[in-house]
């Protein structure tokens, strides 16, 4: 980013409720389903037909506001949002405006820079979702699916506190994480349960007005949000360089050509004539069913790294990694409780376990190693029973046949090798089989140390104990 401006960011995020049903009827929320299949009445906007408002989605809606730090409202308003558009049958969406479900949250970040991010939420509201346009199933036309019609949502609204694609990056990332955690949403970005869009503006250095803003939408990934961000911010520097002015204007990202494009002339809210919806009573949450949902709200993952970080010894960067799915930290903290060993743990569940997913393109609910017997093989390694070569032996073992750590080494005949006898016989051996390579290990080529050493972990079949056969070498090599 060129010197002598500040990009200024905020962001507008709708994020699906985990829901079985709409938001204002009883017709199933289903990605797949065949167009046009999952509708009513009420969702299509036919006359006569009243909305009843969805009592799951709304306490989703709650549990997402306590968990990003915000007052919720004991009374809230739908609204009409009113505007024309093919995929939005009764002509206006409801929505929630002049008196939103909450307000005034937080939410901290860190980039993999390790730049600190710390956002504030400007309200979070329920809406239903419009219908979807599709440009490609009809030659020469548009073809409109209503099953979207009416899924809740929330939208998160941020002020404008981001001021690098970067950050917006990072903010995205943790939002993601918490919600989830929260078990709110599946955040599926490819799936249309989590979408963004971001406001966007410059300013000179050292002013504190904000500047003329685009909306910058259509971004289908964290990356492309950081894509995007950056071409918008750039062009707004050239058009100000060179003494233009910035259009308020919407904007959609072309992943393709790595451009943005305009869409529209950017409305504002007295475009869409918002007035309370005369359906629907105002939304009233009771005080004390604010505080059981607060009360069942989980631990979450700044939470979890901090105690994961303290608990057991590991650094940041691990707990941070493993608390990145709670699944995962499940996991993590299932192995190192049996495992007695934090950091080793990590290890095994970082490198080992997700490298073995990664591999296969598998969740972590696929994995075939239960957390006790993963628990199991780290304890073996770290008494002597196994090598570390041999513990990841034993590893691919259990995952092929299921079986525990303790069958694999009996029937395999694993055990590391520790015995002073049976160790000198191999380093004897491996000794007098490459005499020029012992004369000039003595000659003052220490590196050769490696060679015997693997020379003797081949004639060991990898069971001879690394630390007491380096010590014998060492010994009969003469130092």
């Amino acid at each position: 980013m060129r010197s002598g401006y500040e990009p200024v960011i905020g962001l507008e995020i709708h994020v699906q409720l985990g829901t079985v049903t709409k938001l204002f009827c009883a017709d199933a929320v289903t990605f797949g389903a065949e167009p046009n299949t999952n509708v009513c009445p009420v969702c299509l906007g036919l006359p006569g037909a009243l909305p009843v408002t969805n009592a799951a989605a709304v306490r989703l809606a709650v549990r997402a506001a306590l968990g990003l730090g915000c007052d919720v409202h004991e009374i809230s308003v739908f609204a009409r949002k009113n505007y024309f558009y093919p995929d939005l049958p009764k002509g206006y969406q409801i929505t929630q405006f002049e008196r939103p479900l909450a307000t005034a949250g937080r939410l901290a970040a860190r980039s993999d820079s390790g730049e600190a991010v710390e956002v504030r939420i400007r309200r979070i509201h329920i809406e239903e979702d419009a219908g979807k346009s599709l440009h490609d199933r009809v030659a020469g036309g548009t073809a409109i699916d209503l099953n979207r019609a009416g899924v809740p949502l929330v939208e998160i609204v941020t002020e404008p506190d981001l001021r690098t694609p970067a950050a917006a990056r990072a903010f995205l990332t943790r939002l993601k994480q918490v919600l989830q955690y929260l078990d709110v949403s599946d955040c599926d970005m490819e799936k249309g349960s989590l979408r963004v869009d971001a406001n966007v503006s410059i300013r000179a250095s050292g002013e504190t007005a904000l500047g003329t803003k685009t909306e910058v939408k259509n971004m289908n990934s964290f990356s492309n949000v950081e894509r995007a961000l950056m071409f918008e911010l750039e062009r707004q520097i050239v058009r100000r360089g060179r003494g233009e002015s910035i259009h308020q204007q919407t904007l959609l990202w072309d992943e393709a050509r790595g451009v943005v494009r305009p869409m529209r002339s950017k409305e504002e809210s007295h475009d869409y004539r918002y007035f309370p919806d005369p359906d629907l009573p105002p939304l009233v949450i009771a005080a004390a069913e604010i505080e059981a949902i607060r009360a069942s709200l989980p631990e979450l993952p700044a939470a979890r790294e901090a105690r994961l970080e303290s608990q057991f010894g590991i650094p940041s960067y691990d707990a941070a990694v493993l608390c990145a799915d709670r699944t995962l930290a499940v996991y993590y903290e299932a192995v190192a409780t049996a495992a007695g060993d934090g950091k080793a743990a990590s290890n095994w569940v970082m490198t080992d376990v997700m490298g073995w997913l990664n591999k296969r393109q598998m969740p972590l609910d696929a994995f075939p190693i239960p957390a006790d017997r993963l628990a199991e093989v780290i304890r073996l390694a770290r008494d002597g029973t196994l090598s570390s070569s041999m513990a990841r032996t034993v590893f691919e073992r259990m995952a092929e046949t299921g079986e525990s750590a303790a069958a694999i080494v009996r029937a395999e005949g694993l055990e590391q090798v520790s015995d002073t006898e049976r160790l000198e016989r191999w380093v004897d051996a491996v000794i007098a089989g490459h005499p020029a390579e012992a004369e000039r290990y003595r000659g003052g080529e220490t590196k050769l140390l490696g060679f015997f050493m693997g020379r003797i972990m081949t004639a060991s079949g990898g069971k001879a104990d690394p630390r007491r056969t380096t010590a014998i070498l060492r010994e009969r090599l003469g130092g």
